[in-house]
C-alpha cells in the first residue's frame, strides 16, 4: 500500500474554499467520504484525494508523493480565505474485511472496502489491492493517474469522483466539454494479457500506437487505450493483449 498523508484543513472558509477548487461536491461530506481531484486550468490531473468531515475541520487523505505539492497548491489558491492547512497526526487504516468503529466505505467502489483514520501506524488487512483495482479498472495515483491524465478518461465519473451539477471549479470547463460535447475515444480499460510486458510498455495494434500498459494482476491488466485501435489483438513487449469486457 502506497503511503498516505492525512492533512487537516480548518477555518470558517474551508468548505466554501474547497468547493470552488475540487471536482466533487463538498456538500456530500454529510454522507461520508468524498473522492475528488484538483485539476489544472487546462483540465488535467494534479492530485486525487479523499475528504472527510472531522469536527470543525476537513481531513484530506492524499498520497505522500503528492502531499507537499497539494499543500503548496492549496496555499497558492487560498489568498485571503480563512483556511489553515496542517498535518492531522492521523494515519490511514484500510481493508475489505469487517470494518472497525469509525470506518467509512470507500466511495469509489464497494470492492474497495473501508477507510479509517486513527493515531495508530498506517496499515491494511492484507487485501491484494492490485487485483481489486484491475478487476474494477480503478486507477492509482502515480500509476494510471499522471499529469497527462484527463479524469474522465480515467473513469472518474464511474468512481463518483466528479459532479457535473456542483458549479465551477478549476478545470471544470474542459471536463464538462468532454462530458457533454464529445464521445470518449481514449481511456482506461481492462485487458487480457498473455506474455511478459512491464508497466509503462507501449501497446500497439497492427504496428500503430494504441496505448500504454499499466497495472497487471494475473492474466489481466489495466491499460490506457485508443478505443478505435483496440478492437482486435494488440501487442505490448512480448505480450499479446485483448480487450476484456467482462
Amino acid at each position: 500500500m502506497a503511503s498516505r498523508r492525512i492533512l487537516r484543513l480548518t477555518g470558517p472558509d474551508t468548505e466554501d474554499f474547497m468547493q470552488g477548487l475540487v471536482t466533487n461536491d463538498i456538500r456530500r461530506l454529510d454522507r461520508g467520504l468524498v473522492y475528488a481531484a484538483i485539476l489544472t486550468p487546462q483540465g488535467k490531473y494534479l492530485a486525487d484525494f479523499f475528504l472527510k468531515r472531522d469536527g470543525d475541520g476537513v481531513l484530506l487523505d492524499v498520497a505522500e508523493s503528492l502531499a507537499d505539492a497539494i499543500v503548496k497548491r492549496l496555499s497558492m489558491y487560498k489568498l485571503r480565505a480563512q483556511v489553515a492547512i496542517g498535518d492531522s497526526g492521523l494515519h490511514l487504516q484500510r481493508g475489505t474485511g469487517p470494518a472497525p468503529e469509525g470506518a467509512q466505505p470507500d466511495p469509489r467502489h464497494p470492492a474497495l472496502g473501508w477507510r479509517a483514520y486513527t493515531p495508530a501506524p498506517e496499515a491494511d488487512d492484507g487485501t491484494d489491492w492490485d487485483a481489486v483495482r484491475v478487476a474494477h479498472v480503478i486507477p492509482e495515483t502515480g500509476i494510471e493517474l499522471t499529469p497527462e491524465t484527463y479524469i474522465l478518461e480515467a473513469g472518474f465519473e464511474a468512481l463518483h469522483g466528479v459532479d457535473f451539477r456542483k458549479g465551477c471549479y478549476v478545470g471544470q470547463e474542459v471536463t464538462a466539454r468532454m462530458k457533454h460535447k464529445t464521445e470518449l475515444r481514449k481511456g482506461l480499460a481492462r485487458v487480457r494479457i498473455d506474455g511478459d510486458a512491464a508497466a509503462g510498455t507501449e501497446i500497439t495494434a497492427d504496428g500503430k500506437p494504441a496505448g500504454t500498459l499499466f497495472t497487471r494482476s494475473g492474466g489481466r491488466a489495466i491499460a490506457w487505450l485508443r478505443f478505435d485501435r483496440a478492437q482486435g489483438a494488440m501487442q505490448a513487449g512480448d505480450a499479446t493483449l485483448h480487450l476484456d469486457p467482462d
